[in-house]
């Protein structure tokens, strides 16, 4: 049998596609947000998040996001026929992350009618510290795909011009002011144990096989430059297979004169997608 002979496993994509998706880095600049989504403060974009789906699934799959917002998401899970669930701690976020998905929904029923593939998607209200609890209420199904962006810690809390921007416009500079909120915890070390230990727990939930895709920044914190995603893959390392990285790059980001005339301070524009296997070890085409 030829590698043209051989089915795909994994996705739907053509060969053309899947060499694209495999290039390390991309650039990738939002479109401008709406006016309820500017009200989370780090929300990512659907159009990518949806590449990301197509490559690690097929149509119909179970996507899921424990830290999902205002539903990006799930949005994309809409728009590439993959069943999504998403649980978010903060009311005002799940709110609106239900709003948007209604409105796709009821959108859809007007343009795909006779349709024999309809996704669901699922907003819930709780907590991912708690994810085992969770599961168990909702009688939740296996997942193909973790995909998630999660709070970064003490990053959002500290003072910048991006953020004295955000007030200027009344818009939220933090996630909440809820201790049970990941982004609250000061320490940098506990922040990492609290958020792997989400994963670890997650990891009976995740099929053999199934991936998940972890986006995280490095940052500057008082002078001290943080590898918060070299940390966090070293450790979720440990219990999944790394498989690589993607870099999605940012090149219309405002550029701030950080350190100007003292220091080198670095506009951190780009993040970090690490890919991970639930399954250790070699597989047999490697």
């Amino acid at each position: 049998m030829t590698t043209a002979d051989t089915p795909n496993r994994l996705n739907e994509l053509s060969a053309q596609e899947w060499l694209k998706f495999t290039k390390t880095w991309f650039v990738h600049n939002p479109p401008p947000r709406k006016k309820e989504e500017k009200l989370h403060p780090a929300k990512y974009p659907e159009n990518m998040i949806a590449e990301f789906i197509k490559f690690f699934t097929k149509p119909g799959a179970v996507v899921f996001d424990p830290f999902v917002g205002t539903g990006s998401t799930l949005v994309a899970c809409h728009h590439t026929n993959r069943n999504g669930i998403g649980i978010e701690l903060q009311q005002k976020y799940a709110r609106i992350a239900k709003e948007r998905l209604q409105l796709l929904e009821s959108q859809h029923k007007l343009t795909s009618e006779g349709s024999n593939l309809i996704s669901k998607q699922l907003v819930l209200q709780g907590n991912s510290a708690e994810i085992e609890s969770e599961w168990k209420k909702y009688s939740l199904p296996e997942l193909d795909l973790i995909i998630t962006s999660p709070p970064y810690g003490p990053m959002l809390n500290k003072k910048g011009l991006a953020t004295k921007e955000r007030e200027e416009e009344r818009l939220d500079t933090k996630y909440s002011d809820d201790p049970q909120d990941l982004g609250n915890t000061a320490d940098y070390g506990e922040f990492i144990g609290k958020l792997t230990d989400i994963f670890i727990k997650m990891k009976p939930k995740i099929k053999i096989g199934g991936h998940i895709v972890v986006i995280l920044q490095n940052y500057m914190d008082r002078g001290e430059y943080k590898t918060l995603a070299w940390d966090v893959g070293k450790e979720l390392g440990q219990h999944f297979q790394f498989r690589g990285e993607r870099l999605w790059l940012q090149d219309n980001k405002t550029l701030y004169p950080y350190g100007y005339k003292y220091s080198f301070v670095p506009n951190v524009h780009h993040h970090y997608c690490l890919i991970f296997k639930n399954g250790m070890g070699k597989q047999p085409e490697e």
